[in-house]
């Protein structure tokens, strides 16, 4: 989920949303020393007015070294054998469990491939199966040092495997609005916002970006184990208001997804823009030809917590464009490894392990993204669950944990200082920027305030961890002026 929290906005630091890097195949290593952004991390270009955020970190105390990338790798391996989404129906593959050994081969035969699949494998990808596709979880560089570049420079994740649909018709608000809880109808033109798919329990279906273009649809990405199941729903509600005389239509759009991230994102963006990407605020999208690649919608949001882009491209031109970003020095390739270690220090869900259709939008802190007149309106799927629970209060919620010692997996039991067991861990992993622990997880509300002591039982013993706020690291979206 691209998107965690109400958004922390703050024009003192460089910019702001998405994803992260590894390496170029070992030729072009030498040149990514990891180091502080050039120009003092300011991102430059594009970023006028804005000063460097205090929050670089210029080392990984506890956590570099082979024993930190060790337990990296080994985090990132829990979270890659994931159970698919509850309810999710395979498209193209998607929610198989990952295969070993033989029924690995074999697997890989079925599996999905991106646009950019042959320019990951030449530069290096270590390719796993990952929601019916093949993705690069890391490149040769490794999966810190590509987190690392990220929160310094800037990458370029391949998110092609995501869904991208477009809805067309003059009932598209009224249609959307009757599938999330989002205030579909207050998006200006060119406005886009998480939102929360639910069901009539007030679980969640998924969480979705929806744009309100400029050309007169909504533009939706939701996610790739979830594709199959979101698809069904619009086609099926779509069908519904067809059959009363309702102006719609809901076309899959087969472009590419890149995501380019990092506090340098606007400095190396611009260079292939005429459009001025100063005034493109979190959460805006336009669209625009981009290095010479017409018809490229261009959305300032991301999973990492850092300022950047995804960038929405005709399949026949990726690689050209990837290509060409690839080609700037300072931007790396990045892969799972690193994107699911940057999204838990911005404090983002993850679909299937932190938000599913058992959790709620109270229960998993989510609420900001109801809107005031959806609220008062209750006419979205499991409105009654939902608010009850916002009147009398959930009774588990969603927390931030942090710890040292051994690392936090998911499934792990949250136990109180007396041993009783009062919630579960969901997702966990050393966090390559501030050298400790760092997991989320639901708790028994009444141990959920910050600063409460815990602890997780990890290989039958107990380990102290104290609840935190979230974001672990602060995020860097950026407002224009």
């Amino acid at each position: 989920m691209r998107g965690g929290g109400a958004p922390t906005t703050t024009k003192s630091c460089y910019v702001g949303p998405a994803c992260a890097c590894p390496s170029v195949g070992g030729v072009a290593v030498p040149q990514h020393t990891p180091g502080p952004a050039p120009g003092g991390g300011s991102g430059g270009g594009s970023g006028a007015g804005r000063t460097p955020c205090p929050r670089r970190p210029g080392a990984v105390p506890g956590c570099a070294g082979r024993e930190g990338g060790r337990m990296l790798r080994a985090g990132c391996r829990a979270a890659l054998s994931r159970r698919p989404p509850q309810g999710s129906a395979p498209r193209r593959g998607a929610g198989e469990q990952r295969p070993g050994g033989a029924e690995a081969a074999a697997a890989g035969e079925s599996l999905k491939r991106t646009p950019l699949d042959a320019l990951h494998r030449a530069r290096g990808g270590r390719m796993v199966p990952f929601a019916g596709w093949s993705l690069p979880l890391q490149y040769e560089q490794g999966h810190l040092q590509s987190h690392l570049h990220t929160r310094r420079r800037c990458s370029l994740f391949d998110v092609s495997h995501m869904l991208q649909t477009r809805v067309y018709g003059q009932d598209r608000i009224r249609f959307m609005e009757s599938l999330v809880v989002g205030d579909i109808a207050e998006l200006k033109p060119g406005q886009g916002t998480l939102t929360l798919l639910t069901n009539e329990r007030g679980g969640i279906v998924d969480d979705l970006i929806v744009t309100n273009t400029l050309e007169d649809h909504l533009y939706v990405v939701s996610n790739a184990g979830c594709a199959d199941k979101d698809l069904a729903i619009m086609r099926d509600r779509a069908a519904e208001l067809q059959a009363t005389g309702g102006d719609i239509h809901v076309e899959v759009l087969d472009n590419a997804l890149l995501a380019l991230q990092g506090p340098s994102m606007a400095r190396v963006l611009q260079a292939g823009l005429s459009d001025d990407l100063a005034k493109l605020s979190f959460m805006k999208s336009i669209t625009t030809t981009v290095f010479g690649v017409p018809g490229c919608r261009v959305t300032r949001c991301g999973y990492t917590g850092e300022d950047g882009v995804e960038i929405s491209v005709p399949a026949g031109r990726a690689v050209e464009l990837a290509e060409q970003l690839l080609g700037v020095p300072e931007v790396w390739p990045a892969g799972l490894a690193a994107r699911d270690s940057l999204r838990l220090e911005a404090g983002l869900c993850l679909y299937g392990n932190d938000i599913d259709e058992t959790t709620t939008p109270a229960e998993a802190g989510l609420m900001w993204t109801l809107g005031k007149r959806r609220r008062a309106a209750m006419d979205f799927p499991g409105a009654a669950v939902i608010m009850a629970q916002v009147k009398e209060k959930p009774k588990r919620k969603r927390v931030g944990l942090t710890s040292v010692g051994p690392p936090i997996r998911p499934h792990m039991a949250i136990l109180d200082p007396e041993g009783t067991p009062v919630g579960t861990v969901t997702s966990g992993c050393p966090s390559p920027s501030l050298g400790k622990n760092i997991a989320m997880g639901y708790v028994e509300a009444v141990h959920s305030r910050a600063g409460t002591k815990l602890t997780v039982e990890v290989r039958k013993k107990q380990h102290p961890a104290l609840v935190t706020k979230m974001p672990f690291v602060p995020t860097q979206y950026y407002l224009a002026k």
